[in-house]
């Protein structure tokens, strides 16, 4: 069930809750280079995009889409065209003359962001927002008159420190960051507007958006929203990444417009983004439980026993039918049906059938039903794994379970309603039972496959229920590990390797990102529990990469800035010897560890 909205209409594309939901991607080629501009927008509209964006940072570059737009419709390509304006208030009014959506990021536009601390009392902040209107209503009215849609995007990386000074980094700062600017639109009788609440940390980007639901409710604003985890990063942990926010957020109903931000070429984003609509098209879509509402705007972890390894303050569990080591990580246990070549310093798994006392202590039993656990002659005093399928978990008896059993619940392709209306269960009978979250797939396409494992699973971890995965996935066994361990990472329950926070790219980037992302993976990947930021440019970079313990951002055409936090602490590096340099810096922070051979 979609969230009711209203329709804007942005050239022949039509958004809300009475349309589908449209999929966009933004070139990467500088917008003064009108024969790339056009060669990437065709690429993106041919692979199904809907809405095209391009960065437009001064007033040249926003006139030069006259130019793009006008090869584009003599190539018989008529898709609605988007100006990204950030810091430039002019570049915006010129733009809105000529593509049929501006997009501006309340950040920035009028505010400005130097990390500087400065009190506001209540009248110098009003003074500010005064500021704020001078400057943003002519914009207003040349969307009016030449009936140009707007999009209103608060990124969680350029907070101005006007609202951070008053509410923190926080998604209530992300929220009315947004409302300034939508109550201006408001009062000047604007509504052709869409809304969105980006972070590269899927919880706070989830929060963020839930929290802008009900904060126009509140005010009985009902604006459609575009969603994305912006600086997702690219392959799979970027495909993942994206699926938990924008999965979860449109299995609730929330959600307009989608784009997946991968530091790839363009049109890769779009297929990415069709399979998270694809899941969510196959899958029950329903609001939000009352009673979920304490986790809706915070984390909360579920309160469980703790069982050998799993539960309580133990991260997630990965359970796997394949031995494959993913980056030296071994499943935390193996279902087996082979016991002829153990290694003691592991732990398995086999069929409650074949389980007995006389086995290794480090191999346990799984009982595939309820009955079979309790009718069983032989069972394990310390650990058994218990399947229960999702439909029947409501009419279970668990409260005389003694402290030996984590629960397998099999999502049997339930919806994320189901899902929480069975840990609510758990919540009100005070069941503190274990819970690992089992997945299994028949799809053909691996991509799909990670995409719903990650909506499925994932976005359960991410409101602090479940404490394991289980994903089974009859022609990629091969890679499940691999698939497991990358949910964990990137619901941040479980960080086994490098984070990496990259940006997909735009006009505003000066150096190669691709190129240079690759680089710095494969100098630094083996340097666990680190986060490592590859961004563009400065718009985002200092602020979107504010909780990464090393920042790479391009301050101009091939010239970088390193950070260490939030602390500039080299510029003006050439991007030729940066990566180096970068190394250099992680080094002299004893952060450094050298790579195994």
């Amino acid at each position: 069930m979609r969230r009711k909205t209203l329709s804007v209409k942005i050239g022949k594309v039509l958004i809300g809750s009475d349309h589908s939901i449209k999929t966009q991607s933004m070139t990467t080629a500088s917008t003064m280079d009108t024969n790339r501009s056009v060669d990437e927008a065709i690429r993106i509209i041919k692979a199904g995009g809907k809405l095209v964006r391009f960065t437009a940072p001064n007033i040249n570059e926003a006139k030069n889409l006259l130019n793009i737009k006008n090869a584009l419709l003599e190539k018989g390509y008529d898709d609605p065209l988007v100006a990204d304006i950030h810091f430039t208030p002019n570049a915006a009014l010129e733009a809105s003359k000529i593509v049929e959506k501006v997009r501006i990021n309340p950040g920035n536009y009028v505010d400005k962001k130097k990390f500087e601390v400065k009190e506001y009392d209540d009248k110098s902040y009003q003074d500010e927002l005064l500021k704020i209107e001078e400057k943003f209503i002519p914009l207003i009215s040349s969307c009016k008159e030449n009936r140009v849609a707007m999009r209103i995007g608060t990124n969680h990386g350029s907070l101005s420190d006007r609202i951070m000074n008053r509410f923190g980094d926080t998604p209530l700062g992300m929220v009315e960051s947004a409302m300034e600017f939508l109550r201006i639109c408001k009062q000047n009788d604007y509504d052709q507007i869409v809304l969105s609440m980006k972070s590269s940390n899927p919880i706070v980007m989830i929060h963020a958006y839930r929290l802008l639901v009900k904060s126009m409710e509140n005010e009985n604003m009902h604006y459609p929203l575009h969603l994305g985890v912006t600086e997702a990063g690219d392959g799979l942990d970027g495909r993942i990444k994206s699926a938990l926010g924008i999965g979860t957020l449109l299995s609730e109903g929330i959600g307009d417009t989608i784009r997946v931000s991968l530091t790839e070429d363009p049109e890769f984003e779009i297929p990415a983004a069709d399979k998270i609509l694809s899941k969510i098209d196959n899958i029950s879509r329903k609001v939000r439980l009352k009673n979920t509402e304490k986790r809706a705007f915070s984390f909360f972890k579920r309160e469980t026993l703790s069982i050998e390894n799993i539960g309580e303050k133990n991260p997630p569990i990965v359970i796997s039918s394949n031995s494959n080591d993913f980056e030296g990580n071994f499943p935390d246990y193996l279902f087996t049906n082979d016991l002829s070549s153990l290694d003691d310093s592991k732990k398995y798994i086999i069929e409650g059938k074949d389980w007995n006392k006389n086995l290794s202590k480090n191999i346990f039993p799984y009982f595939n039903s309820l009955k079979g656990f309790r009718t069983s002659e032989a069972v394990s005093d310390t650990l058994n794994f218990v399947e229960i399928k999702l439909s029947k978990v409501t009419n279970t008896i668990m409260q005389t379970f003694s402290n030996n059993v984590v629960i397998i619940l099999d999502v049997d392709n339930g919806s994320r309603h189901d899902l929480l209306s069975a840990f609510n269960f758990f919540e009100e009978k005070q069941i503190k039972i274990p819970v690992v979250l089992k997945g299994s797939y028949q799809s053909s396409d691996f991509e799909q496959i990670s995409i719903d494992a990650s909506i499925d699973l994932g976005s359960i971890l991410l409101e602090g229920m479940g404490n394991g995965v289980w994903i089974q996935a009859k022609d990629f066994e091969s890679k499940i590990n691999e698939l497991s361990f990358l949910i964990l990472q990137n619901t941040r329950t479980r960080i086994f390797k490098t984070d990496y926070i990259s940006c997909p790219s735009c006009g505003r980037t000066k150096f190669n990102l691709q190129e240079t992302t690759a680089l710095v993976k494969e100098k630094t990947s083996h340097l666990k529990g680190l986060k490592i930021a590859v961004m563009g440019c400065i718009v985002n970079g200092p602020g979107e990469m504010a909780d990464a313990d090393y920042g790479y951002v391009g301050s101009g055409k091939d010239v970088i800035s390193l950070y260490k936090g939030k602390d500039l602490v080299k510029r003006n590096i050439s991007s030729k010897d940066a990566v180096d340099e970068l190394i250099n810096l992680i080094k002299a922070n004893n952060d450094w560890v050298e790579p195994l051979i």
